[in-house]
C-alpha cells in the first residue's frame, strides 16, 4: 500500500489528495494510515520520519505508529496520538515520500473519522489550534486545500460542511429563472456517508427557501409533499416560510423487491383539481424514486402542476461543482418525471449524505 500511496503522490503531487484516492478506493483505511501510505512509509520508517521531525529527541517505534493506526480504525484497539504528536506526523507526512516537500497537512485531516473518540483534552485543543490565528501557524495552515478545509471542519466545526458555491442551470418555468446558486458538500471520507449537522441541513432548506423565492413567477402551491421523515422536515418549513403555511402531505416510502412502494401511513390531503404540488426529498441518486412519486401523485391529483425541490443531488464524476445539469447522476429521472422547475441545495458524491439523527 505505500508502494501505492508513493505511485499516487507521483501522479497528483500531493500527500493530502493521494490520501483521499487511497481512501476512495479502500474505504477501511482511516485517514492516519491513509496519509503515511500517501507519504510512500512503512510503519517503521514513518516512526524514523517522526524522529528526524523532532530533531532526534524522541525515540518512537513503529509499534507506536501502529497503535495509532489501530485506535484510527475504531475497533476498540490501539491508542489516541497526542495533539503534539499529531502535529508532529502532519510535518513528518507532508514531507512526501522523497522527505524534501512541505506539504501543510491538517491534524484534523489526520483523524477525520476519528475526533470525537480523541480524549476530551485533546479535542479542545484541536478546535482552538483549529480557530488560532497565531503566527506559528503556516501560510497554508491558515488557508488550507479543500479536502484539507472540509475535514477539518467537518470533524471539528458543524458550520463548516459546506464547499464551495456555484451556478447551475436547473430546468424550470417558462420564461422563469433557470440559474439556482448550489453549494457542495465535500465528503473528507470516501466511501462513507456524510453524517450532516442540524446546521447544514437548515442551511439546505434556507437555500431551497431562496431559490423558489426566485424563480420568477409567484407559487401559490395547494400541497407540500415530504418523503419519508427528512423530506417531511423539509416540507414543513418550506410551507411555512414559502407557500403560506399550505396543507403538508407525508409520502412513507416502503423497498420491496422491484423497487419501492408507498405505505398506508402516507398522507395525502384534499385539494382543489389540478393543483399545484411542491414535492421534497431529502437525496437523489440512481434509484427512481421520484418518478414513481410522480406518476403515483399526477394519479391521485390529475392535471397536477409539480416542483421538486431536493437537498441533496449526486454527481456522477468527482468534481462536485458540475458544469451541467446532465452531470447529475439523477438528472435523467428528474427530466422524466417533467416537472415544471427543479431546485436542488447541493451536490454530494456517493455514497451520500445523512440527514441529522438518521431520519429516514
Amino acid at each position: 500500500m505505500a508502494a501505492v500511496g508513493r505511485k499516487l503522490w507521483s501522479e497528483l503531487g500531493s500527500v493530502a489528495s493521494a490520501a483521499a484516492e487511497l481512501m476512495a478506493q479502500h474505504p477501511d483505511v482511516p485517514s492516519l494510515q491513509a496519509h503515511r501510505y500517501a507519504a510512500g512509509l512503512s510503519q517503521d520508517s514513518a516512526a524514523v520520519r517522526y524522529n528526524e521531525v523532532t530533531g532526534y529527541q524522541t525515540s518512537l517505534g513503529g509499534t507506536t505508529i501502529n497503535a495509532w493506526e489501530s485506535w484510527a480504525r475504531g475497533r476498540g484497539q490501539g491508542s489516541p496520538p497526542s495533539l503534539a504528536s499529531l502535529l508532529i506526523l502532519c510535518t513528518a507526512y507532508g514531507r512526501g515520500p522523497l522527505g524534501v516537500s512541505e506539504e501543510p497537512i491538517s491534524p484534523a485531516a489526520l483523524i477525520a473519522e476519528a475526533y470525537e473518540r480523541l480524549p476530551i483534552e485533546d479535542q479542545l485543543s484541536l478546535k482552538q489550534f483549529a480557530s488560532s490565528p497565531s503566527s506559528n501557524r503556516t501560510a497554508a495552515l491558515a488557508q488550507p486545500t479543500a479536502l484539507t478545509r472540509s475535514a477539518e471542519h467537518i470533524a471539528i466545526d458543524s458550520a463548516g460542511q459546506v464547499g464551495g458555491e456555484f451556478t447551475l442551470i436547473a430546468p424550470t418555468v417558462e420564461y422563469g429563472n433557470s440559474e439556482i446558486c448550489v453549494y457542495t458538500l465535500p465528503n473528507p471520507r470516501p466511501g462513507k456517508l456524510l453524517d450532516l449537522t442540524w446546521q447544514t441541513f437548515g442551511l439546505g432548506i434556507q437555500r431551497l427557501a431562496s431559490q423558489i423565492k426566485n424563480v420568477g413567477k409567484r407559487l401559490d402551491v395547494d400541497i407540500c409533499f415530504g418523503i419519508n421523515e427528512a423530506g417531511l422536515v423539509m416540507a414543513t418549513f418550506l410551507a411555512s416560510a414559502r407557500f403560506s403555511r399550505c396543507p403538508i402531505g407525508y409520502l412513507r416510502c416502503n423497498k420491496i423487491r422491484d423497487g419501492i412502494d408507498l405505505d398506508e401511513a402516507s398522507y395525502f390531503p384534499t385539494a382543489r383539481a389540478e393543483p399545484t404540488i411542491v414535492i421534497c426529498d431529502f437525496e437523489v441518486k440512481h434509484a427512481d424514486v421520484i418518478g414513481y412519486i410522480a406518476r403515483r401523485i399526477r394519479d391521485r391529483y390529475p392535471g397536477a402542476e409539480l416542483y421538486f425541490a431536493v437537498f441533496g443531488a449526486m454527481t456522477k464524476d468527482r468534481d462536485l461543482a458540475v458544469a451541467s445539469f446532465d452531470d447529475l447522476t439523477g438528472a435523467t429521472i428528474m427530466h422524466a418525471a417533467d416537472f415544471e422547475a427543479i431546485f436542488i441545495a447541493a451536490t454530494m458524491s456517493p455514497p451520500g449524505i445523512e440527514p441529522p439523527l438518521e431520519l429516514r
